[in-house]
């Protein structure tokens, strides 16, 4: 007899994507220019010299865009809100035409019964607050608290679920000691810096929703479980190092208001002792995490790479994806599992989970063969099946991602969608792939016990 993959009633099946990486027009009818914008167009930064001027025109394009949603049957729909489009300076003028878009955007979901999670900030840091210093002064918790307050005012008695920040590991790592993602800084000695206001701005936020919102505020994080390369005490302690500064640096102080203490020795003297009332302040109670999920990392002691002296060590017969992730479903459970049984399991929304495939650049007789994304999907579907299973407090799922779109610096050389753009022609095509998540989400999970494509 095979085995059961039927979902609990309620839980949700959607597909996510954020504002610069998919809208396009990003100093339309008013907006203000965000760090991405500046970041994408200074020679050298992208790949191919590209950027997110137009990507798939879902400034325009939104409504074709739920309509493929309604087609595919999904549930609910997780977006970002462009902070520049609604506060060209951040702070202090509103822009209606910018609020109106996403109010329209969100009714129409609703009219078509899809239930809008929206973001506020996935990476798209107004310019105009990048040059006041960004995430590295400590008025920027205070500057995203009133974003969040007027988007909470307008628009939380519609949306009824809200995340904070997106991944501020990436944008720390990425942004502020690598240089590889916007605003382009690599600095040791900023990064904390960036992480510690981040989350700061983070607890302000969730201090606003309780004040003037009604529903759930919670915090997407990017966790990469790590696994030791051997049993020797450098690997152990280099595992350790890099688990407390990609996965525990944001969850440990959002729910126990402190830092591992391995972060001391990550970043030296570069580390501070913070105030105990900007803990207090990112210990803010949240009704949900946000996990989003894509790999593993295998951690060895590494002297040369800096700060955290850890390197990931290739899996030999194992499948990669075209962003050099290994496939492995086993770590989502496994993340999963933790989360639970380190954080008192909290709800949890699969709020970001897909892979970059090679897929043909356009279609043939209207169809995208993916199989290997079809794989991944079928997967780790049953994955989040086998931690629901074991107890975990699971609410939903979110593919990455609906669209195929701008993939940061790497522009649009990496596909992540399960519908396919042409980005001359801006022509969808639903992939293989969307077909079969479709059948899921219809069957309410069941089909997963089929491994037919």
């Amino acid at each position: 007899m095979s085995k059961s993959y039927l979902f609990p009633p309620g839980f949700l099946w959607g597909s996510a994507t954020a504002a610069y990486q998919i809208e396009g027009s990003p100093l339309a009818d008013g907006a203000g220019p965000s760090i991405w914008q500046r970041f994408a167009h200074t020679p050298g930064r992208m790949l191919n010299n590209d950027n997110g001027d137009v990507a798939c025109d879902h400034y325009h394009r939104w409504r074709d865009d739920i309509a493929l949603m309604k087609q595919l049957g999904l549930q609910s729909y997780r977006f970002s809100i462009a902070w520049a489009r609604v506060l060209p300076d951040g702070v202090g003028r509103v822009n209606p035409k910018g609020l109106d878009f996403y109010e329209r955007l969100v009714d129409t979901l609703l009219e078509n019964d899809i239930q809008p999670m929206a973001t506020l900030y996935h990476w798209d840091l107004p310019a105009a607050l990048d040059d006041r210093g960004g995430w590295l002064n400590r008025d920027s918790a205070d500057w995203f608290a009133e974003y969040a307050r007027t988007m909470f005012e307008r628009l939380d008695g519609r949306v009824r679920r809200w995340a904070t920040l997106n991944e501020p590991w990436v944008v720390t790592d990425g942004g502020y000691l690598h240089g590889v993602l916007a605003p382009g800084h690599r600095s040791q000695y900023e990064t904390p810096i960036a992480s510690h206001n981040l989350m700061r701005a983070h607890g302000a936020a969730v201090k606003v929703y309780r004040e003037v919102g009604k529903h759930e505020v919670g915090l997407v994080v990017n966790i990469e479980p790590k696994y030791p390369a051997s049993d020797s005490a450098e690997d152990l302690a280099a595992t350790r190092r890099a688990d407390a500064y990609m996965n525990r640096q944001y969850l440990d102080p959002a729910f126990f208001g402190r830092y591992p203490e391995e972060l001391r020795e990550v970043f030296g003297d570069a580390w501070q002792d913070w105030p105990q009332e900007d803990m207090e302040l990112i210990r803010q109670p949240i009704d949900f995490v946000g996990l989003n999920y894509y790999t593993r990392n295998v951690s060895r002691h590494d002297e040369s790479n800096w700060p955290q002296k850890v390197s990931a060590v290739r899996q030999p017969m194992h499948t990669y994806t075209e962003t050099g992730w290994e496939v492995f479903p086993q770590g989502l459970v496994d993340t999963l599992m933790w989360l639970k049984d380190r954080y008192g399991n909290p709800q949890v929304f699969i709020t970001e989970n897909g892979s970059a495939f090679y897929d043909p650049p356009q279609a043939e007789n209207g169809r995208i063969r993916d199989p290997l994304r079809i794989s991944y999907l079928r997967q780790h579907l049953r994955a989040v099946h086998e931690a629901i299973e074991a107890g975990c407090n699971i609410g939903g799922y979110y593919v990455w991602s609906l669209l195929d779109n701008l993939e940061w610096s790497l522009g649009y050389s990496k596909r992540f969608g399960i519908v396919h753009v042409d980005y001359d022609t801006q022509t969808r095509t639903p992939k293989d792939s969307a077909r079969y998540y479709s059948r899921i989400v219809a069957s309410h999970g069941a089909d997963l016990a089929h491994d037919d494509e």
